[in-house]
C-alpha cells in the first residue's frame, strides 16, 4: 500500500449510532478517509468489492448476511485486503473472528484507547507506519460530540454546548440546559473545539463566547463569569485576559 494516501475505511453496522461513534473516533484520524457506511450485509458487499478499502469496521450480527457471510462473498485481492476489525456487542464470536483473519476484535462498548489499538494493528497489517505523526496534526474542529452512558447514546451537536467543566478523566458538557459526562480529558476535547467560539476561562472550564454575558468582580478581587442563564462560572487572570482578547469592546464587566 501507498504510505502516501490515506487509510481508506468503510463502516459496517447496522445501528446508526454505532456508526456515529466509529466516526467520531476515526475523526481524530485525519488520514484516515471514511469512503462508505453500509447498515446491512448486502450493502457492504457490495461497496467493499466496489471501493476496494484497505479497513473494514464491521459488525456480526445484521439483517441479511452476517459479518462472516459477508466475507466469505468478498473476492481474493492480490494485495490480501482489507484489513478487518470485528465490532460487536457479542463475546462468543472471537475465536472465528480471528480464524477469518480479523485484526481486532472491539468488543461494545470499547473505550477510546482500545479503538486506538485496533487501528494501530490494522496499520500494521497494512504496512504503514504509526499514527503519531498524523496526531499530532490533529483533526478539525468537531461538528458533535458523541457521548455514551450504559447502552444510551446522545449525539451532541457543538453549537448547543454551553461550557465544559474538567471531572478527572471526564469532562462534564452543558448542552441544552442538560448535564453529560464524557470519558475524555478537557484538553483533548477542548483541542478538537472551534476556536472561534470557545475559550478556556480556568484550569477546569471552556466557555462558548455567546453563553457570556458579562465579567463581575468577586469579593476576593477576581473576576467571575455571568452567563445568559443566571449561571456563574469562575474565572482565572489568564481567562479574563483571553475573553478580553476575544472580545474586545463587546466584553461588559
Amino acid at each position: 500500500m501507498d504510505v502516501g494516501r490515506p487509510l481508506r475505511a468503510i463502516l459496517v453496522d447496522d445501528e446508526a449510532l454505532a456508526r456515529d461513534l466509529l466516526r467520531e473516533h476515526l475523526a481524530r484520524h485525519p488520514d484516515v478517509k471514511i469512503l462508505a457506511e453500509c447498515a446491512n450485509g448486502l450493502d457492504a458487499v457490495k461497496a467493499i468489492g466496489e471501493l476496494a478499502p484497505d479497513l473494514v469496521f464491521l459488525d456480526i450480527r445484521m439483517p441479511g448476511l452476517d459479518g462472516f457471510e459477508v466475507l466469505e462473498l468478498l473476492p481474493k485481492r492480490e494485495d490480501g485486503g482489507p484489513a478487518v476489525v470485528f465490532v460487536t456487542a457479542y463475546d462468543e464470536f472471537a475465536l472465528k473472528a480471528f480464524d477469518a483473519n480479523a485484526v481486532d476484535y472491539l468488543l461494545k462498548p470499547f473505550d477510546r484507547a482500545r479503538f486506538e489499538a485496533a487501528l494501530e494493528r490494522a496499520r500494521r497489517r497494512r504496512g504503514l507506519p504509526p499514527a503519531a505523526a498524523a496526531a499530532a496534526r490533529g483533526p478539525g474542529p468537531l461538528a458533535r460530540v458523541v457521548v455514551k452512558d450504559g447502552a444510551t447514546i446522545t449525539i451532541l451537536p457543538v453549537a448547543s454546548i454551553e461550557w465544559v467543566k474538567a471531572e478527572d478523566d471526564y469532562v462534564l458538557l452543558r448542552a441544552r440546559g442538560r448535564n453529560h459526562l464524557k470519558q475524555e480529558t478537557l484538553a483533548t476535547l477542548e483541542a478538537q473545539l472551534p476556536a472561534e467560539r470557545f475559550v478556556r476561562i480556568h484550569r477546569s472550564y471552556v466557555l462558548a463566547l455567546d453563553r457570556l454575558d458579562r465579567l463581575r468582580p468577586t469579593p476576593t478581587g477576581g473576576q467571575e463569569a455571568l452567563l445568559t442563564d443566571g449561571t456563574v462560572l469562575p474565572v482565572s487572570r489568564a481567562g479574563a485576559r483571553l475573553l478580553r482578547e476575544r472580545l474586545g469592546g463587546n466584553l461588559r464587566g
